[in-house]
Formats: structure tokens, sequence, C-alpha cells
């Protein structure tokens, strides 16, 4: 796996967050695209990140959290959104795993990439920053329902 490393911008983004399994329905994510495409907020002028925040594997599956995100253009009115969560995401360097398979698999790259990938590199994950994936499909519209997903996992 050909790992790149990326200097990624400061981001600002509209999110929903929810608690509860990975591995269950993501109602949220229709939620934001609802939201998103009635703003003029879609691709390829914004980008849809995913943010999983919390570890399955240390963190009780129906707690874990996860916003779904879409990144806002400068001088967008968040104010007259208040429906809306928003947060600035810091940029800085990134580890870049190009991803490409069914959803429940995302977990194996996060594994490659902290249990294998990091061990070996001059490099330490960043605590600081979110891991961001951005999503670069529809899994419901692929002829294989796999996710295309760049992940980005924050180091130093």
């Amino acid at each position: 796996m050909d790992i790149a490393i990326k200097e990624l911008p400061e981001y600002e983004v509209a999110f929903i967050r929810r608690t509860g399994s990975y591995f269950e329905p993501q109602e949220h994510w229709g939620q934001l695209i609802d939201w998103a495409i009635s703003n003029g907020l879609y691709p390829p002028e914004q980008s849809f990140i995913g943010i999983s925040l919390d570890n399955p594997d240390t963190v009780e599956r129906n707690n874990c959290r996860h916003d779904a995100c879409v990144t806002i253009p400068d001088g967008f009115e968040k104010e007259k959104h208040p429906e809306m969560q928003f947060k600035r995401m810091n940029g800085g360097d990134y580890a870049l795993y190009p991803f490409y398979d069914i959803p429940p698999k995302l977990k194996d790259a996060y594994q490659f990439m902290y249990g294998e990938w990091l061990v070996k590199s001059d490099y330490k994950a960043d605590p600081d920053r979110y891991n961001l994936e951005f999503n670069l499909n529809n899994p419901s519209e692929d002829p294989e329902g796999k996710c295309r997903v760049d992940l980005y996992i924050p180091i130093k």
C-alpha cells in the first residue's frame, strides 16, 4: 500500500453528530446531504467528510460518536442555520490511505495505519487533530456497494 504524506488546509464544516455503532445505518448522512444540497454545498466545490471520534475496540460500540460533515465556504452565513452545528478543523500533515472497499472494511484501514504503518514510519499520530474520511462516492450507487474514501491520519 502506497501511503502519501499530504498537507491539508484548515477546514470549516457544518456537521451532524450521531452516537451508536459505526456498523448500523447512518441516517445522519442523509440528513446532512439533504441540508447541504438545499444550501448549494456539494462536490466538487465542497467535500463530505466523516469523522469517527472513537475507537470501537476501546469504546462501547453503542457509545461511538461519528460526525457527518460538509465543508463550508468562507462567508457562509452560519447564523441563518441554527439547526446545524459548525466547527473548524485544523490543517497540517496527514498520511493518506486511499480506500476502496465495502464500508465495514474501513476498520481494517484504520488498523493497518495505526497498527502497522505508523509503527514502521518516521511519524507519530497527532492526537490533537481528527482522522478525516473524505467520502468520494456513494456506496449505494457503486456497482459493488463499495465506498471510495481518502482516509487522512494526522501525523507529526
